[in-house]
């Protein structure tokens, strides 16, 4: 009889895991906006970081332990508040691509590059699709370190500009309201602070 009790709690808890990380799985949303640009799903060993327009190149990233303490260090700055947490992940976005600037070549980006028809080739440089797969693959990397305590990574959106092309951003969610939210490089120059705005209010072209 204890046997067979110990198999059902054994049971039970196997159960509760598969819960569990069933809940922590990336959105195929998600999952299937990285496939469109075909980009691997990040690890919090490696990242890759598009560049030159359109995602014409891309930079591998090694992500080491001083890195995962370095996002922890920002992240726990934000751990009272959903809003606290949108401020931190800014910060840490400014810090990002500073830190992979010498590698990717990317340091003196300037903002608005591209215009949202650029084909591409000039490998210094982002457009909204480089920023917007770049953050929505950070923003995975902090989901995966269980860095993100009241928002979780939610599928990237877009708008036409005045006069111009589609534009696109990453964006997070909070998790108890469901509220979305933009975090948009694209309009600052490299490892300034993005736009981090409701959604429907950058939808109707505020932060450009």
């Amino acid at each position: 009889m204890r046997g067979r009790f110990a198999g059902v709690v054994v049971t039970a808890l196997l159960l509760s895991c598969g819960i569990v990380q069933a809940a922590d799985r990336l959105d195929p949303d998600v999952e299937a906006a990285l496939r469109g640009w075909s980009l691997p799903v990040p690890s919090p060993s490696r990242i890759i970081v598009c560049h030159g327009y359109n995602c014409l190149f891309r930079t591998e990233i090694p992500l080491s332990g001083a890195d995962h303490a370095r996002f922890a260090q920002f992240m726990a700055a934000g751990a009272a508040s959903a809003q606290a947490e949108r401020k931190q992940i800014g910060h840490l976005e400014a810090w990002y691509e500073k830190r992979v600037a010498p590698i990717s070549g990317t340091g003196s980006a300037k903002a608005r590059a591209g215009g949202g028809f650029h084909v591409g080739g000039t490998k210094g440089q982002f457009d909204c699709i480089d920023t917007t797969a770049n953050t929505t693959s950070l923003m995975v990397v902090l989901s995966q370190l269980k860095l993100l305590k009241h928002h979780k990574v939610s599928t990237p959106i877009s708008r036409l500009l005045t006069g111009g092309g589609p534009h696109f951003t990453a964006t997070i969610s909070e998790t108890k309201t469901g509220k979305k939210w933009t975090v948009d490089p694209w309009p600052h120059d490299n490892g300034q602070y993005p736009d981090i705005i409701a959604a429907e209010h950058w939808l109707d072209g505020k932060g450009t």
